[in-house]
Formats: C-alpha cells, sequence, structure tokens
C-alpha cells in the first residue's frame, strides 16, 4: 500500500499511527476512537475532510478498524460502547472515500469485511440485549445496538452495491429473526433503508435468499400483536411487494389468507393507510392470479378438446394405419425370412465345401498310404523328393500367376494412362500445327528472311562463276527489239494478271467483312429459350447447299457432345475436323461457334 509523503499528513494522523504500532492489541479500539476527534469540526463534504479520510486509509488506519471489529469487547475498555462507537467511526471513514490507488481492493475486500463485521457485531449485542435484565444495562446496549445499525444504514446508504451484499448475509437474516421487539423494529428499519437504497435489489436475489424474508415478515404479522411490529412489517413488506411485481405475486400464492389476516387483527392499529395500500396491492395480484388461472383453464379446456379431436380424427384413421403396419410388418418379417433363409442356405454350402475338402484331404492321404505301399522302400527317397519338387513347382506356379496378375493390373493402370497422355499430345500437337497453317494461310504478308553474310558470299560466288562460265554477248538491233517485245508482252500479262488478283483480293476482302459480319451475328445471338421467329429469320439461308452443310455439321457436332473428352482427342475427331476446317479456309478463330450459346 502506497503512503503519502509526511509534509501534507496531518500530525494526529502520524501520532496515531504510531502509537498503534507500540500499543497492545486491548487498548487498539479505544486508540482507534481517536479518528472522531480527528474528523471532528472539519465541514462535511469539504475537500479537507475527504483528504483526512483518504490519510486514514493510506496509513492503514481504517483497515485497522475493520480487523479489531472482529474481536470480542468484553473485556475491553469502554466494552459494548467502544464497539458501537468504533463502528461509527469506520462508517464514517468509508462514507464518500474513493481512493484513487487501490480502489478496487477498497470496493471489492475491504467494504464488504466491514459490513460483515458490522453485522456479527450487531448480532453479539442483541444477543445481550436479549439475555439481559437490568434496565440501565438494556438501555445502554440498545442504544449500541442502534448505532451500529446506523452505521450500516450509512455504509450502504453512500456505496450502493453494499446494499444487495445485506440483504444476501445470513447475519442480517439472523438479526431479522428474533422475538424482541425493539431490535427486530430497529432490523426491519435496515431492511427498509436496504429498498429505498437500491429499490432494483429484489430482482436480482434468488428466491432461496428472498423466501426466508417474507416468511419472517409473514410471521411477525401473524404471530405479534404489537403495533410497532406490525407497523414496521407492514411497511416493510409493502416497500417489498411495490419494489418488485414478481413479489406480489409470490406472496399472494404463499400466502393464501394474508389478506383477511392484514384486515382482522391489523384494522385500526394506527397505520391504516400502509395497511390499506398493503391489501390493494395484494388483492390486485390476487386478481391476476385468478385471471391467469381462469385463462390457465380455459386454454385447458381448448387443449383437451382439441387433442379429443385429434384422438377421434386419428382413431378414424387407425384400421387404415393398422393396415399398412401390418403389411409393412409382414414385408420386414419375410425379408429377414429370406434373410435367414439365404444365410442358412450359406453356411450349408460351407460345411458342404468344408466335407469336400475334409474327403479329398483323406482321399489324397488314403492315395498317398497306397502309393507308399506300392512303392519300394530303396525307392522312397526319390518319390519323396519328387513330390515334394511336384509340390514346390505347384505353390510357385500359383505365386508367379498371382504376382504377375497384381503386375499386370498396375501395367494396365499406367498403360492406360500413357495412351491417353499420347492421344492428348498428338491432339495438343495437330491442333497447334492446324493453327499455325490458318495463321499462315490468312497472313496477307509473307515474311522474309534475312540472308546472313556466309549466304550472301556463296551467292556473290555462284554469280560470278555463272557470269565467267556463260559470258554475255553483244546484242544485235534485231535481238534487243525481239527481246523488247517480249518484254512488252510479258508486261502486258503482268499487268492483266495483276488486275485479276486486284479482284480476288477486293473478293476476299469481301468474303472476310461478310464473316466478321456473320461472327458478330453470332456473338450476339441470344440462347434458344428466348429466341424469336425474327432471330430465326436472320441466320436462315434460302440456298439448299447451305442448309444442307448446316444440318449435317450441327447433327455431327450433337453425335460429338455426346462422346467422352478422350474421344474427342482421337486420330478420327482430329481428321474429321481437319476436313471441316478445310473447307473454311479464311476462318480467323479457329474454332466453330454454335449459335445460342450466349447466356441470357
Amino acid at each position: 500500500m502506497s503512503e503519502k509523503p509526511s509534509e501534507t499528513v496531518d500530525r494526529r494522523i502520524l501520532e496515531l499511527a504510531s502509537k498503534l504500532t507500540e500499543s497492545s492489541n486491548g487498548s487498539v479500539p479505544v486508540l482507534l476512537l481517536n479518528i472522531k476527534e480527528i474528523l471532528k469540526g472539519v465541514a462535511a463534504g469539504s475537500k479537507q475532510l475527504w483528504t483526512l479520510k483518504e490519510d486514514l486509509y493510506y496509513y492503514g488506519l481504517t483497515q485497522y478498524c475493520v480487523l479489531v471489529l472482529k474481536q470480542d469487547y468484553s473485556r475491553v475498555e469502554g466494552c459494548w460502547v467502544t464497539a458501537a462507537n468504533l463502528a461509527d467511526v469506520l462508517s464514517t471513514c468509508c462514507l464518500g472515500l474513493d481512493p484513487k490507488n487501490d480502489a478496487e481492493e477498497f470496493r471489492t475486500k475491504l467494504l464488504p469485511d466491514a459490513v460483515l463485521n458490522m453485522l456479527v457485531l450487531g448480532r453479539r449485542i442483541q444477543a445481550r440485549y436479549v439475555r439481559s435484565v437490568k434496565d440501565e444495562e438494556k438501555g445502554e446496549l440498545f442504544r449500541n445496538f442502534k448505532l451500529v445499525m446506523d452505521s450500516i444504514c450509512r455504509l450502504f446508504s453512500g456505496h450502493v452495491q453494499l446494499a444487495e451484499y445485506v440483504f444476501r448475509q445470513k447475519h442480517f437474516l439472523q438479526l431479522l429473526m428474533t422475538d424482541d421487539v425493539e431490535t427486530g423494529t430497529i432490523v426491519m428499519s435496515v431492511l427498509q433503508n436496504i429498498l429505498r437504497a437500491n429499490s432494483a435489489i429484489l430482482s436480482t436475489v434468488p428466491v432461496e435468499a428472498l423466501n426466508p424474508i417474507l416468511h419472517e415478515l409473514v410471521y411477525n404479522l401473524s404471530a405479534s400483536s404489537n403495533p410497532v411490529t406490525g407497523n414496521a412489517a407492514t411497511r416493510s413488506l409493502l416497500l417489498m411487494v411495490e419494489s418488485n411485481p414478481s413479489v406480489a405475486k409470490m406472496v399472494g400464492s404463499q400466502y393464501k389468507g394474508l389478506r383477511s389476516l392484514l384486515s382482522k387483527q391489523w384494522t385500526g392499529k394506527g397505520f391504516g393507510r400502509e395497511l390499506s395500500r398493503l391489501l390493494e396491492v395484494l388483492y390486485s395480484s390476487s386478481l391476476q392470479q385468478e385471471e391467469m388461472q381462469r385463462l390457465h383453464r380455459a386454454a385447458c379446456l381448448i387443449q383437451a378438446v382439441w387433442r379429443g379431436f385429434q384422438m377421434r380424427k386419428r382413431m378414424k384413421k387407425l384400421p387404415r394405419a393398422v393396415t399398412s403396419l401390418q403389411r409393412s410388418f409382414r414385408a420386414k418379417r419375410e425379408l429377414e425370412m429370406n434373410q435367414l433363409k439365404r444365410q442358412r442356405e450359406e453356411e450349408q454350402l460351407r460345411e458342404q465345401l468344408q466335407l469336400q475338402r475334409l474327403r479329398a484331404m483323406r482321399e489324397f492321404r488314403e492315395k498317398q498310404l497306397t502309393l507308399l505301399e506300392i512303392v519300394h522302400a530303396g525307392q522312397m527317397d526319390k518319390h519323396i523328393r519328387e513330390t515334394q519338387e511336384k509340390s514346390v513347382v505347384f505353390v510357385q506356379k500359383h505365386w508367379k500367376g498371382y504376382k504377375a496378375r497384381r503386375q499386370f493390373h498396375h501395367q494396365k493402370q499406367a498403360l492406360k494412362q500413357y495412351k491417353a497422355a499420347i492421344i492428348i499430345q498428338r491432339a495438343a500437337l495437330r491442333f497447334l500445327n492446324r493453327r499455325k497453317k490458318m495463321r499462315e494461310s490468312l497472313s496477307p504478308w509473307k515474311k522474309h528472311q534475312d540472308l546472313t553474310d556466309g549466304q550472301r558470299l556463296q551467292l556473290q560466288q555462284k554469280v560470278d562463276t555463272d557470269l565467267r562460265l556463260q559470258p554475255v554477248h553483244q546484242m544485235s538491233l534485231e535481238e534487243s527489239q525481239e527481246l523488247y517485245v517480249k518484254v512488252q508482252d510479258k508486261l502486258g500479262q503482268f499487268l492483266l494478271r495483276r488486275k485479276a488478283e486486284q479482284s480476288g483480293d477486293q473478293r476476299r476482302e469481301a468474303l472476310l467483312v461478310q464473316i466478321n459480319t456473320d461472327i458478330n451475328m453470332l456473338m450476339g445471338a441470344p440462347s434458344l429459350r428466348d429466341a424469336t421467329e425474327k432471330d430465326i429469320d436472320l441466320f436462315t439461308s434460302r440456298s439448299v447447299p447451305v442448309s444442307h452443310k448446316a444440318k449435317q455439321c450441327h447433327s455431327t457436332m450433337l453425335k460429338r457432345s455426346r462422346w467422352p473428352w478422350w474421344k474427342k482427342l482421337s486420330d478420327e475427331f482430329v481428321e474429321e475436323d481437319d476436313g471441316l476446317v478445310g473447307d473454311i479456309t479464311d476462318f480467323e478463330h479457329g474454332i466453330i461457334f454454335i449459335a445460342g450459346s450466349k447466356q441470357p
């Protein structure tokens, strides 16, 4: 626990702390009463008072008060007067205190311990007050008891979370369970203060802790005739039923004759307003209970009528249900009989096979014995050796066959995968070659390869050699004219051929434009279910060969669509596909588009 610098702390607190460390246990409570003198004269709610309380907490004096309340004060100076005053001092020190450091420990440990020790102290004083005979002693004990209860009320009024803790404590219930009028009245006033401080406390308290308090209050109303006890019990019970409607329902259901008891026994005793208010609450809760019971009976009647109707309806359907049940039962029994019969047949077959094996083994043994009798004694080793060799060969033959079959099974799977890979590779290569050919055929320009220096040198050498072997001779005028005529003829032919090629290029460009237009139409075509007659007319051709070829291609594609994927990659499919593509030399995309495949 951290401490403050001694320069800012009141000198009296430091002196008191030093005295406590040097004094004996019996004088500690009396010394702690000096805290009252320290706090006396300071204005309530002032900053100085809050500083003093915080210093008392930091120097452990407040904790000392909590611990000292546990001891027996019958041998302490001042006896129970000292204890009551010490409880008053403790409640004053804790009221309004919220330390900056160790706040969680203060709320969860110190405050509950202080309340618990005060309740225990109150029980001790109450027990001595009940046993006391002298009036003077009783008066002093009563004042001390009242001071302790006031300290508890002051404590949970400043720290509301302690109200529920006090309500749940068994010591508080034991304080309430007394036949003494004065102390019982004070405890019931504490109960009223708890309900006023935290009216929602009853919704969080379990029924096991709430029922004993209700029993004690109702017991005081029924067993006592003192108006003071009746007034306090009536006020407490009224606060409880007004704080939570469920408590009013609980009281009305558990204590049936409480209304008549209150109206007969406590009418005209001086607290008629509280009594009439309590009777009104109990009467309204009883009316609600009666209404709920009436609704419950009506619901039970409706359920009974409905269940009767359902049962009669079910009884009408019972013959069909019984027939269906019998049919299913007989079918199940017949199935079980068939299964049992099949099991018996299998067992009989198994037994027959076992008997046949035993019979064959016996015959084999008999045959061996017969052979042993026939074979000469000198040939016995040779016969045994031959028999062993035959057995070994037989076992090896079966083992090798089993091993070969197993290897063949594994090789069959690998061979199947190998063949599938070959088909896929062959199809991929042909597809790539076909696409390459189509790109080369559709490209208008041929890419010329550049000659290397070595190729140029070879060509130059070849030209020089040809010139040396065939030297150019001087042409005459007639030869020049004849060559000129030939050149003009070739030029004319070239111009005619170029005009034909230009017309062919124009025709090819027109066909490409038409193909692109058809592709755009096919790409934008609607699905078959959304197509209209107008859309069908756009894709209808008036040419009979074209229609025939389209139908043939369509039927072929439908057949191929049902083939497995690996069969589509076979050689026959590729060859037919090459034939179909060969008819369309100027096709750019390399695939066949099926009309109507666009999603809506």
